[in-house]
């Protein structure tokens, strides 16, 4: 770049340098263009919270991006993550490589001793009480009920919703219903590792309810608060949402329409206007007291 006296201008995404003496070059790039080239460099290069997050699945999209890593940044990534079994077979959970032998004592017996409150499948989850935190709709008086048309869908969409609804079936989130005046239809949308994620198109009831204005946490707020402490866990809630039931009058209105049957959420779904501050809602009313 030196040699040819190139000037690069990242603000107009173009680059320009004397040619042939009589002139000068410019050479442009689109904005689609300069996004998908950043996207692979992040792949190339994945922070290292993500790498202990999940070691094996980083490790394996490390060796096949990058081929310059070599069996000593392998051995150094695979020693970030101690795997332990915390219950039964298949039951573990993942501890930093980095903590001291004591230090690993102390999580492992705290773990131990509580490992009671640990869910591993949707039966080990006993839901919120209704009478603690539900999920109620404020629907604006002047809003009338939308029922969308059913949309048809592939083969292959048809399959995976009619196996993501069974699982919902058999962990009671959903059940079948009748009569009912609000309807929507399912989204079926690709996640970036191949996979299928069945979603509601809940645009129209979003529509109808005024927002929730429940302060969420800030981000920038629990790092600033988590400065100066030794341990921090990562330790995540299992299928939160469905956790928090829905107000038994509003059960009606999460009504979404399938090629077989239609049915309703009986417990609070993803999608909608004000789940996160019902969540944030119920996280605060049980961590009153730990909460800084």
């Amino acid at each position: 770049m030196n040699k040819l006296g190139v000037i690069v201008s990242t603000l107009h995404l173009a680059m320009k340098f004397p040619f042939d003496r009589k002139g000068v070059a410019t050479v442009h790039v689109d904005q689609r263009t300069t996004r998908e080239c950043y996207v692979a460099s992040l792949r190339l290069m994945p922070t290292e919270t993500t790498v202990k997050r999940d070691v094996n699945q980083r490790m394996v999209a490390l060796t096949d991006l990058d081929p310059r890593i070599n069996d000593e940044v392998r051995i150094k990534l695979s020693n970030d993550v101690i795997e332990w079994q915390l219950a039964g077979e298949g039951q573990n959970t993942r501890l930093g490589g980095s903590m001291t032998k004591k230090e690993t004592e102390k999580i492992t017996q705290l773990l131990t001793e509580n490992k009671d409150l640990f869910a591993w499948t949707t039966e080990d989850m006993p839901s919120i009480d209704p009478r603690v935190m539900s999920h109620k709709f404020s629907v604006c008086s002047e809003a009338r009920p939308v029922a969308q048309k059913k949309r048809s869908m592939g083969e292959e969409k048809r399959m995976v919703a009619t196996r993501e609804i069974q699982k919902l079936l058999d962990a009671q989130f959903v059940r079948e219903i009748q009569y009912t005046t609000w309807l929507a239809n399912v989204v079926l949308v690709k996640k970036s590792i191949g996979q299928w994620r069945m979603c509601v198109d809940y645009t129209d009831l979003n529509k109808a309810c005024p927002k929730d204005a429940y302060p969420l946490t800030s981000i920038d707020r629990l790092v600033d608060k988590a400065a100066g402490n030794k341990v921090l866990s990562f330790l995540d809630a299992f299928f939160r949402y469905n956790q928090i039931p829905m107000y038994e009058q509003d059960v009606a209105k999460t009504t979404f329409i399938t090629e077989t049957s239609n049915y309703c959420y009986q417990m609070m779904p993803f999608g909608l206007k004000n789940a996160g501050a019902t969540y944030q809602r119920l996280m605060d009313r049980i961590f009153k007291n730990q909460i800084g």
